[in-house]
């Protein structure tokens, strides 16, 4: 499978491609623009190309915007064995990157797993981050109430399901990656078949089927030693309501825990709320980050 690289149209975009050698990782990552330095952050099962509605909008709002491929996922390093993806070391990676970017710190965007990387962050290393932003992920604690409940656990059953040896990846590949193309079939407009052709060439890289389900292996078996420190960067999330995953009620983290804390909730946006509503997360987007 050729690597994914940067279309004619993203390149005159002003797009522009970079490896950063981050400890023991190399990340990938797509840039655009000057200024202050905001990181986006993707979740599963996207990549850097999940944030291609967001990027040209904050380029215009004066900031320069990197989005990288967490480890794992398409031409960034993937590590063996599920150990390598803790919420910690995953955190450890983008400060790395932002020191390699010639930044002492940063505002931070994260989606799904790319938020509970934004979370951590915020806790691990708050000297980092200046502003935080979170769209439809759990804060850890909130996450770990949640999935007390029967109903919360029922909307994460493939957490569970992922746990299996082997099998889930082989469930993936099948039929064209039919099944990770299920996880986005919520957002509107639908992504197109051009779309979908540049997620499969990311989760074809070799290895990458592994690692992407090797972040919810080592978050069940490993991430009750994660430790919890308030977060005191201004934080705004983000939440579409109508996500599938993740309940309403897994918005909004405790007071304690994050007390700087704006949300705004979506009603009619599903877990892909910066696909389903682009002009008003970005609009929210540029004013919070201001």
């Amino acid at each position: 499978m050729t690597p994914t690289t940067l279309t004619r149209s993203e390149t005159d975009s002003g797009l522009r491609e970079g490896d950063a050698e981050v400890g023991d990782v190399v990340l990938h990552y797509v840039e655009a623009g000057d200024g202050p330095l905001v990181l986006l952050l993707h979740g599963f099962p996207e990549f850097w190309y999940g944030w291609r509605e967001q990027m040209a909008p904050l380029v215009k709002a004066g900031y320069r915007v990197v989005a990288p491929d967490l480890r794992g996922y398409d031409l960034s390093s993937k590590p063996d064995g599920y150990t390598a993806y803790t919420a910690d070391k995953l955190a450890s990676d983008i400060r790395g990157l932002i020191r390699v970017l010639g930044a002492e710190s940063a505002m931070v965007v994260g989606h799904d797993w790319g938020g509970t990387v934004a979370w951590t962050l915020a806790m691990n290393h708050p000297e980092v981050v200046d502003r935080l932003v979170i769209l439809n992920a759990a804060h850890p604690r909130k996450l770990n109430e949640g999935l007390r409940s029967p109903r919360q656990l029922l909307r994460s059953w493939y957490f569970f399901y992922f746990q299996l040896p082997k099998l889930p990846e082989r469930r993936a590949r099948r039929r064209n990656w039919r099944f990770l193309k299920r996880f986005l079939r919520d957002a509107r407009p639908p992504y197109t078949a051009d779309e979908l052709d540049r997620y499969v060439e990311a989760w074809s890289q070799p290895g990458a089927a592994t690692a992407m389900i090797d972040y919810y292996r080592a978050a069940v078996r490993l991430g009750s030693k994660q430790e919890i420190r308030p977060v005191s960067a201004p934080t705004l999330v983000i939440w579409g309501q109508r996500d599938r995953y993740l309940g309403p009620r897994l918005a909004e983290p405790h007071h304690e825990d994050v007390p700087d804390l704006r949300v705004e909730r979506l009603p009619d946006a599903s877990h892909w709320v910066h696909h389903d509503e682009a002009e008003r997360v970005n609009e929210l987007l540029v004013d919070f980050l201001a």
